[in-house]
């Protein structure tokens, strides 16, 4: 992976951060639930399992659903105004499956997402996702250590 650091612009990644916290903190005074991705992609799959597509209605998730599809659409907003940004993935299909079990096995044992642990539960002052975010970090740590130095 190359990060193409003469590229990255501070005000940009402040503004970035910005505007997520206003976007969590606006679901959060809307809704009064929290703007977690795993939370908020479980309830709508829940009712889907239990009633099926024929008793689903999507009125009691609409919220859910619309944040959802704002996060499908929203790089194809971007490429309205500006090129998809560089990407290099020095893995192959195997490597993004297993890496993506994991993460869904890190959600589910975390209780949460990093974006809900992250954003939404350190603003909280929540032990629980400090606890959880420290060992996001020191994994990430470690693996970007593993990986420079040949071990995985």
């Amino acid at each position: 992976m190359h990060i193409d650091w003469p590229s990255f612009t501070p005000l940009h990644a402040l503004l970035g951060g910005l505007l997520i916290g206003l976007a969590a903190a606006l679901f959060l005074l809307g809704n009064g639930r929290i703007a977690g991705i795993a939370g908020i992609l479980a309830s709508p799959w829940r009712a889907l399992r239990q009633r099926g597509w024929a008793g689903f209605s999507g009125a009691a998730e609409r919220s859910r659903l619309m944040f959802l599809a704002g996060l499908l659409l929203a790089p194809w907003a971007w490429r309205l105004f500006a090129p998809w940004p560089g990407l290099t993935v020095d893995v192959g299909p195997l490597g993004l499956v297993l890496a993506g079990l994991l993460v869904g096995v890190g959600v589910r044992m975390g209780n949460g997402c990093t974006s809900g642990h992250g954003v939404c539960g350190l603003s909280r002052l929540s032990l629980r996702s400090l606890a959880n975010v420290l060992v996001f970090m020191a994994a990430g740590f470690a693996t970007v250590w593993l990986m420079r130095h040949g071990l995985a």
